[in-house]
Parts: C-alpha cells; sequence; structure tokens
C-alpha cells in the first residue's frame, strides 16, 4: 500500500502563491521501457501518468539528480527517495522501485512551499516538453467557453495551465480572486454532436503541451467552473463577466440535458433568461443536476452486473440512471458521505498505445454503506479519474463547508496565508488517501482510507 496524499488539513500555500493541488492528483507509473543508451547499457525508462493520461517519461537518475536539488532547499520536508541499487536488478526489484518511485512522486508535493517553487515545476515543464519534443516557442492556443466560443491566447508552450488561466481571466475581466472558481478542462468532441469531459488540466500541466499529445482534432481546451456544490454560484454573483460565464454554462447544461428542469421550472427560467442573468442562475438552484459533471455512458454492477449507467457527480452526490439487463431502468443516487472509500484501477494493457491513454479500460469502485452493511460498487468508465477528481473536489467542498452561519466566511480563495503545522500534524494527515499498486503494471489502486463518516474526524482546528 502506497501513502498518498489527500487535499484535506494541508498547510497552505505560500504568500501570494497558489497550491498547485498536487494532492488532489492521481500520479502511477503503470508503463515501463528497458531501453539501451549510447553506451550499451541497460536503463528503464518510466512512463509518469497523471490522471490516467501520460504525463512525462524519465529515468531513474534524473529523479535522483532532481531529488538532491529538492532536498538542498528543503531539507527533511522532502520524502524519502528510492536508494540506488548497485548491483543488476532482479524483476523483483525493479517492481519495488517502481513502486517506491510513485510513493515519491505522489508525496514530493504535498507540501505547497515545495509544488509552488520553481525547482519543482521547472522541471515538471522541461520534461513534458522533452517527452513530447516540443520546444519553447511563443504559440497561440484557442480556448472555448461554455457557449461554444473560443478566444486565441498568444502564449509560450511553456507556459503552465494556471498561467493560461491568469491571462484568460484577465481578457475575461474576471478578477484574481475569482479564478479558483475556473478550471481549464480537455474535452473531446463526439460524432453525435454531444462532447465528453476527458480530464481537468492541473495547475502545473502545460495546456499546449497536453492538447498536442492528445493527437486528436477532437480535443479541445474549455473553460468551465470548477466546483461541485452549485451554491457557490452567489460567491460570483457580483462579477458580471463570471456571472455571464456560468449562465452560459447553466445554458449549455440544459440544452445537453445535464441538467434537467421540470415544465414549471422552464417556464420561469424562460421568463429570466437574457433578461436577468442572475435571477436565472438563482432559479437553476432548484433544478435537478445543475452544476453536475456528467460522464458519457459506462457499465455498472448495481444493482446487479451488466447494467448500463448514465452517470453525473456533484452536490456531495454520485447519480446514477441504470439500465438493468431486463431493461428495466432505476435512478440511484450514492452520497459522498456514506462512501467509506474509493477505488480506481487500469483494467487494460493499451496504456502505452498512443501515448495518451486513448481506449482504456478503468474502473471506480467504492465501499458504501447500505441498509447498516457494506459493499462494495464498481462503475466501469474511461472517466474514472475524473469521477475520482470530482469526487475529492466535493469533499473538500463540504469540509470548508460552515454546519450554520456565512457561506462567505469560509471559502477557500487562490491566495491564502501562510500556516504552519506541526511535523505531528502533518503525519496525522498523510495517511487520509492512498493508492494500492497491484503486482502487474496494468492495475493501479487509488483510494481514501477513512472511517465511516470521512467528516466525522475532522475538526475545525485541521482545517
Amino acid at each position: 500500500r502506497i501513502p498518498f496524499r489527500g487535499e484535506l488539513g494541508l498547510p497552505a500555500a505560500p504568500e501570494g502563491k497558489r497550491s498547485s493541488g498536487l494532492a488532489a492528483m492521481h500520479f502511477s507509473i503503470p508503463v515501463t521501457e528497458r531501453l539501451v543508451d549510447s553506451s550499451g547499457g541497460l536503463y528503464v525508462l518510466y512512463s509518469v501518468y497523471l490522471e490516467g493520461f501520460l504525463f512525462y517519461k524519465v529515468r531513474y537518475s534524473l529523479l535522483h539528480r532532481w531529488d538532491e536539488q529538492l532536498r538542498r532547499i528543503f531539507g527533511s520536508s522532502v520524502p524519502p527517495f528510492p536508494p540506488k541499487f548497485y548491483l543488476a536488478m532482479t524483476k523483483a526489484m525493479a517492481m519495488e522501485r517502481r513502486l517506491q518511485l510513485e510513493r515519491y512522486l505522489q508525496n514530493v508535493g504535498v507540501d505547497p512551499h515545495i509544488s509552488s517553487s520553481e525547482v519543482f515545476i521547472g522541471f515538471l515543464k522541461n520534461l513534458q516538453l522533452d517527452t513530447f519534443r516540443i520546444p519553447t516557442q511563443k504559440a497561440s492556443l484557442d480556448i472555448y467557453l461554455p457557449d461554444g466560443r473560443s478566444i486565441a491566447i498568444d502564449v509560450e508552450t511553456s507556459d503552465t495551465a494556471e498561467r493560461v488561466l491568469e491571462v484568460l481571466s484577465y481578457k475575461l475581466e474576471i478578477p484574481r480572486q475569482l479564478t479558483g472558481y475556473f478550471s481549464l478542462f480537455v474535452i473531446q468532441d463526439c460524432s453525435n454532436g454531444n462532447f465528453s469531459v476527458l480530464k481537468r488540466v492541473v495547475d502545473f500541466e502545460l495546456p499546449y503541451v497536453t492538447l498536442w499529445s492528445m493527437k486528436t482534432e477532437q480535443c479541445k481546451i474549455w473553460l468551465r467552473k470548477w466546483y461541485m456544490n452549485p451554491s457557490l454560484d452567489k460567491m460570483l454573483l457580483y462579477c458580471t463577466a463570471a456571472v455571464n460565464l456560468i449562465y452560459m454554462q447553466a445554458l449549455q447544461e440544459i440544452e445537453r440535458n445535464w441538467s434537467k428542469p421540470t415544465h414549471g421550472q422552464m417556464q420561469k427560467l424562460e421568463l429570466e433568461k437574457a433578461t436577468n442573468k442572475v435571477k436565472f442562475l438563482e432559479l437553476m438552484q432548484e433544478v435537478k443536476h445543475y452544476g453536475y459533471l456528467q460522464l458519457s455512458p459506462c457499465t455498472c454492477d448495481y444493482p446487479e452486473p451488466g447494467c448500463t449507467a448514465l452517470v453525473c457527480v456533484g452536490n456531495g452526490e454520485i447519480s446514477c440512471h441504470i439500465t438493468l439487463p431486463s431493461n428495466e431502468a432505476e435512478e440511484v443516487c450514492f452520497t459522498i458521505n456514506r462512501m467509506r472509500c474509493w477505488q480506481v484501477t487500469f483494467l487494460g494493457p493499451n496504456l502505452e498505445e498512443e501515448g495518451h491513454g486513448k481506449g482504456q479500460k478503468l474502473e471506480l469502485k467504492f465501499e458504501y454503506s447500505e441498509l447498516d452493511s457494506w459493499r462494495w460498487i464498481t462503475i466501469y468508465t474511461e472517466q474514472a479519474f475524473l469521477l475520482s477528481s470530482c469526487l475529492r473536489k466535493s469533499c473538500s467542498e463540504q469540509l470548508m463547508m460552515p454546519a450554520k452561519g456565512d457561506l462567505e466566511m469560509q471559502i477557500e480563495v487562490p491566495v491564502v496565508k501562510t500556516v504552519k503545522k506541526s511535523n505531528k500534524q502533518q503525519k496525522a494527515t498523510s495517511g487520509n488517501l492512498q493508492i494500492i499498486t497491484s503486482r502487474t503494471t496494468s492495475k493501479n489502486l487509488i483510494s481514501w482510507k477513512g472511517k465511516d463518516d470521512v467528516f466525522a474526524q475532522i475538526r475545525e482546528e485541521d482545517l
């Protein structure tokens, strides 16, 4: 079992900097290659995946030099690095090193002072550029808005998603303190006119490189809001530019049948449409599945194996429209606070093909409390990592929401004050999330480990 830190109870980012959010990422090394260097020596090339997509390829020796740089600056804050082997590695030793490297990559950015540093971000930037052989140069990047319009942004190929989002927000006149409520996503257009959300582009990713690595014209970078609790709309209603964006997304959700207003609700919405966007958004709060992210059609084993499902996630739950093998249909909702843990597993061998995870077979399974007993429920979907990220985002938002009182006093903003925690406090939070890696390269499990009620154990001083 490989520990994987969550985003709960982490130390704050340095003054004036955003935490990279690395704790919410799923790092894995499902593919390795044995190659021969120019001198005839054998070496292993590790393919590091982030959120189920190839992030970069790297040798052990390069990671070792990076670790030495980090250790000179941050000392004991850097987690243990896998030791060198001075004899030929056996298969068991090679497997152990791969697991240790996964553990290291998952933990090294937990401290936001490390993950926001130039030595950390610069190394990841160079690896992404080198892996896909893209030089640093000026380029134009099209960012799509929820209404389908695109905005061309002048960037460098080495610009991070955080930088691109800052430039885009400035162009759209969104205040800096509100940029944390939005994020960039990779969207793939489908042949039936719909689209599928593939992944969120994390802060230290290079959007130009990520888009290029997809190797298909059907993939685009979209700007979408990034919160799962629809009530957080109220934090943006004072900003006209932000209102325009979430209004466009609300219209898109209705058009795509992601949000499902009743006939009466639709009549009220039509009265406010275009003339009073704030009122429109307030009415949307009552609409079923407003603000939820919908996955592509998939399969599941609930209530029995072989069921097809249309899954959407938001507002602290996974909502499923399930069709049984008998063609009977039912609606089921699984609330997050009744989940004990969840995990993502690679099932298919096609990770190395195309380099971007096309055709992957993935599953997300969660342990759920039902009728005073626990059972595992499995959803088979290529968007398992995206679903896991949404679950973790929902957990984070629920922890930040007050039981009573003023919402505005409890919301995280991108820039936060530095808060130092003792080593004891940091260690106490390190076991909340785990990655479990199997003994084959085709399986990696990512899970949340906690008590029966994942929120009951969190104290106010831990936040």
